[in-house]
């Protein structure tokens, strides 16, 4: 059995070498081995310490993909997949949340709806993301609600994003990854699996609970004044995360990389993407069509 005090050797490794701001990474550790030696995770079952050490991680780092986690349901712990073994793995989980897709709508006054709780990497949702615009192709307004959305892939945002501009020349965003030290741009893409949905009005419903790459996909059609975001101010991930597993029941989550938009200069980290028009998430379906009804 791992101790608690190995995992925090192996957490804390990893978030040295991986995390997106080297510079942070010796203050992070002087404050657990502090904590550590204080006798603060002593006698704590691993789900208390698990969440006791991410408290104090983003103490010294606000970044809510920085975390140590706590999971009922065992999962593998390998040294590193196979790009093959991963794609694959990760596939079965997409297929398993429908491509992150719960509910494709046409609402009253032809309007259509998409609920999407996750975002599933662009060669894995294609089919699927192309169906749901298919469905949507012939109303006068979208609603896609981002309340439940609790993240998903960068590639698969820039997929979503492209059926709202007419070509691929749209720039959407940039993520810096330390291990390389490069920058990758994403764009539209100049071929999507459905319809273009352009020149009628897109609304986005957002929560607090919305995150990371559903963040983006907010946050990239907000600033290039795409969508109308309606709703709570989201969670503030903006940075893409590596999750590595340290025991069957405990991993770290490392923040390898961080976004960039092109218009803004900056991101949604520790601010969330504050919407145009502010509404409790329960009410903000309501607030969104009546807003369409006025248009």
């Amino acid at each position: 059995m791992t101790s608690h005090n190995e995992i925090l050797d192996a957490a804390l490794a990893k978030i040295t070498t991986g995390y997106v701001f080297p510079e942070l990474t010796g203050p992070i550790t002087e404050a657990i081995r502090a904590r550590q030696a204080e006798g603060g995770y002593d006698g704590l079952g691993d789900a208390e310490f698990c969440a006791a050490v991410t408290a104090d991680l983003q103490a010294v780092c606000p970044d809510k993909h920085l975390r140590l986690m706590w999971s009922e349901e065992p999962a593998p712990v390998e040294e590193e997949d196979s790009p093959e073994e991963e794609k694959a793995r990760w596939l079965v989980r997409y297929r398993e949340g429908n491509f992150g897709i719960a509910r494709v709508e046409r609402l009253e006054g032809n309007v259509g709806y998409l609920d999407i709780r996750s975002i599933p990497d662009a060669d894995a949702g294609t089919d699927a993301i192309g169906a749901a615009m298919q469905l949507v192709a012939h109303t006068e307004a979208l609603v896609i609600d981002l309340r439940q959305c609790r993240g998903g892939s960068p590639n698969g945002v820039a997929l979503w994003c492209s059926h709202f501009f007419g070509d691929d020349e749209v720039h959407l965003n940039d993520i810096y990854e330390r291990a390389t030290d490069a920058t990758r741009q994403y764009w539209t893409y100049p071929h999507t699996p459905g319809p273009r949905y352009l020149d009628r009005p897109v609304t986005i419903l957002t929560a607090a609970f919305t995150f990371s790459g559903g963040e983006e996909l907010a946050y990239n059609l907000q600033a290039l004044k795409r969508a109308t975001l309606v709703g709570e101010t989201t969670r503030g991930g903006a940075h893409p995360t590596d999750w590595i597993a340290i025991t069957p029941h405990i991993a770290v989550t490392v923040p390898a990389a961080r976004s960039i938009n092109p218009v803004t200069g900056t991101n949604w980290e520790g601010v969330g993407v504050k919407p145009d028009v502010e509404a409790k998430a329960e009410d903000a379906l309501e607030t969104a069509l009546a807003l369409l009804a006025a248009e």
